[in-house]
């Protein structure tokens, strides 16, 4: 059995340990039963989940037993890490939808079979029915609130007012560990480094209660070289789910991403072995763009399949190198084709509304069949439909065609 210690330090995952020599040495000894934690606050899951679905994935591979814990508990209060305002609240009806809709997509990265099967569990079958006071004595009775309020999650919120009710999280995600250590021998938790504090209350609740097994790992979030994380476009997050982000723009995105980031999102987001990482990344200036090109494919065929990763590189070969069709590229179907370009550019979601399409369109940012539009007032016609399609283009990148 490969010790999955080695892969994710050098694949550069690994942020911080609990135990680092005593985690290492698990690994080479034993399969370990190990959990991550997915709030089901949306109905997907997006790029920060997929990092921590590869660290399962890799550590799977060498043996060991993911379980996949969806909070349907945990997600009505909401965890305050990295966040100025309370989470929205959802209905229980809102988050078994979601909870459903995130083990489709879990099933890309774990296997539910063979020795080591992944299973998923959902914590609000033993959160939701916690009697309050028995919790605090026995659970909340072994925190300390000082140090609770000079965890990082807290200290932030603290100027902009944090609820007794979402300091409960770091309680009950706690109470996952240990309920998941005593069920299913699980050992180890793993998360983003935005999970650290939690992380950390859940291995130390278990050694207060005398058991000296429990652990914890984190691992880095990927970011620009700017520091912000990567994932977020101009309309919101980078989902998994096709609907919410088409399979084109998906791999559009990691095609165009910054050079500086390509070694570190290969070895992240793909499984390509080290040594062919390290040869495709050695390509500079232009050649790197190959490198791009092959890291965009890779990372949507392991999301959504190699068939639409093809139809994808095909769309953007059509759309940049004029090779191929432009069947495959996202399309915006029209009620009427007299339209206002203001009014298209909005309904195809390149602009949130009017106001900022106009400004596009005066700025010189949009083109019509490859001629820039610089008329607010312009309105479609059968002209502009060669083939019964026009192509809207906004800079030198995000193209629609409009039918």
């Amino acid at each position: 059995m490969n010790n999955v210690f080695d892969i994710l330090e050098e694949r550069g995952f690994i942020e911080q340990l609990t135990h680092p020599q005593e985690i290492k040495e698990l690994f080479a000894k034993e399969s370990v039963p190990f959990y991550i934690g997915i709030d089901p606050t949306a109905d997907s899951l997006h790029v920060g989940h997929f990092i921590s679905l590869m660290v399962a994935s890799h550590m799977q591979k060498c043996g060991h037993k993911p379980i996949i814990l969806v909070g349907g508990g945990t997600a009505v209060v909401g965890d305050p890490s990295g966040k100025t305002d309370m989470r929205k609240m959802l209905s229980r009806e809102e988050l078994d939808h979601n909870v459903e809709c995130l083990k489709k997509q879990i099933e890309k990265f774990v296997s539910f079979e063979g020795d080591n099967a992944a299973i998923i569990v959902n914590n609000a079958d033993w959160l939701l029915d916690l009697k309050f006071v028995n919790f605090v004595r026995e659970i909340g009775s072994l925190f300390s609130v000082n140090k609770m309020l000079a965890a990082e999650c807290y200290k932030q919120r603290l100027d902009t007012g944090l609820t007794f009710f979402e300091m409960s999280y770091m309680l009950m995600q706690s109470y996952d560990f240990l309920y998941l250590y005593n069920k299913y021998g699980c050992k180890l938790q793993i998360g983003g480094n935005d999970q650290w504090s939690n992380i950390i209350g859940g291995v130390e609740l278990i050694r207060k209660i005398g058991k000296d097994d429990s652990f914890g790992l984190t691992f880095k979030l990927l970011t620009t070289k700017e520091g912000k994380k990567m994932g977020k476009t101009e309309k919101g997050a980078l989902w998994l789910d096709p609907k919410k982000t088409s399979p084109y723009d998906f791999y559009q995105y990691w095609r165009n991403i910054e050079d500086e980031s390509v070694e570190n999102v290969f070895y992240m987001l793909t499984f390509l072995p080290i040594e062919k990482i390290k040869e495709l990344c050695s390509f500079k200036d232009e050649r790197i763009n190959d490198a791009k090109k092959i890291l965009a494919f890779e990372i949507t065929k392991l999301v959504h399949g190699e068939e639409e990763a093809k139809k994808a590189e095909e769309a953007a070969n059509a759309l940049f190198n004029g090779q191929g069709t432009f069947d495959n590229i996202p399309t915006v179907k029209l009620d009427n084709r007299y339209i206002s370009i203001v009014d298209a550019i909005v309904f195809a979601g390149i602009a949130p509304s009017k106001g900022q399409a106009r400004t596009l369109i005066t700025q010189g940012g949009i083109s019509l069949n490859d001629e820039k539009l610089l008329d607010v007032n312009y309105i479609l016609s059968e002209k502009d439909f060669n083939d019964d399609y026009a192509i809207l283009k906004k800079g030198k990148k995000v193209f629609y065609k409009l039918i």
